[in-house]
């Protein structure tokens, strides 16, 4: 698929989506907070099996830079002499139909993968890829999430600990350069935002921008606390990709369409900062979370924003804890 300015948000190649929409058909969005705890357990296996299943969509952009969309988050691959590069590794049930989307990109073996962040549905595959020969990158949190069980609380679920093989091998602090196949990778971290440990990736020649879980296109995003995540951390992150980029750059965002630009992602951040304020006045009225999802304070935003995996409530509920 070749890159088009105007592509439509699809749910075929979004895995997560599943997990969400039939509740949201149902009751609206609208769950109290206990309902949305309940309707979280599970969503690590429910998003396993949906990527067991899921076509892998390949999305053609410039300067080598290709998508796959449907293990998980968006891998987005770069490909060269220096071998394939992949940021972001999706889920291990995808491997096979994984293996064949990249064979159609041409016949480098995989050598480098970078993580955006720690979370499974953008590094399960990390173990089989560094089988397959990759270098594994991540920030320096990211890679103490990975080494030790983790806990992220509003999905209900304790991850183990990665294997050695799916261990990233380097490391990043706060900013990297790479020159792989002819092209500048620039790595950033941004600090408290989706998790602690997020970086970006700009593919600078190709004006290429992965924002990994910083940007949900589309979607009300997921943020986790429970390892350093904050939606004003999330919010800062945005509005600095946002003084970065241009008219022109083509922004991949973690989940939901992959292949976006500037100007929704600038929706996205109003949408963000909207929200924010909404629940933050609220909160300082002394409500409850129980009355403030009552008072609907994303209700502008869900018939665009609300139809996927994280619903209104499940939203405020992720804000309300951050304000």
């Amino acid at each position: 698929m070749t890159y088009d300015n105007h592509a439509r948000l699809t749910r075929r190649g979004f895995c997560l989506c599943c997990v969400g929409a039939t509740t949201f058909a149902v009751s609206g969005g609208w769950l109290t907070p206990r309902e949305v705890f309940a309707q979280a357990q599970g969503i690590v296996d429910m998003i396993r099996s949906a990527a067991a299943k899921a076509p892998i969509e390949v999305h053609t952009l410039r300067g080598n830079v290709s998508v796959l969309e449907g293990s998980g988050g968006n891998v987005a691959v770069l490909t060269g002499p220096d071998g394939k590069v992949l940021i972001d590794a999706g889920i291990t049930a995808s491997r096979p139909r994984m293996l064949e989307a990249m064979s159609g990109l041409g016949r480098e073996p995989i050598r480098h993968l970078i993580n955006t962040h720690w979370h499974f549905d953008h590094t399960d595959g990390n173990e089989w890829l560094n089988r397959e020969g990759a270098t594994i990158l991540a920030q320096e949190n990211a890679r103490k999430h990975l080494m030790s069980a983790q806990r992220v609380e509003d999905w209900d679920f304790n991850f183990s600990p990665s294997p050695p093989a799916a261990l990233p091998s380097e490391t990043v602090s706060d900013e990297k350069s790479l020159r792989l196949n002819k092209a500048t990778l620039l790595l950033k971290h941004r600090p408290n935002a989706h998790t602690d440990g997020d970086i970006t990736v700009a593919f600078a020649e190709a004006d290429i921008f992965h924002t990994g879980d910083i940007y949900w296109n589309g979607i009300y995003p997921f943020i986790d606390y429970s390892t350093g995540g904050s939606i004003d951390g999330t919010i800062a992150a945005v509005e600095a990709i946002l003084a970065s980029i241009g008219d022109r750059t083509i922004v991949v965002p973690g989940h939901g369409q992959p292949v976006s630009n500037k100007a929704e992602l600038q929706a996205y951040r109003d949408m963000l900062t909207t929200v924010r304020a909404n629940v933050a006045n609220l909160k300082r009225q002394g409500r409850s979370l129980d009355d403030t999802v009552a008072a609907k304070p994303t209700a502008a935003f869900d018939a665009k924003w609300g139809q996927f995996v994280i619903g209104p409530a499940f939203f405020t509920k992720l804000v309300y804890e951050g304000v």
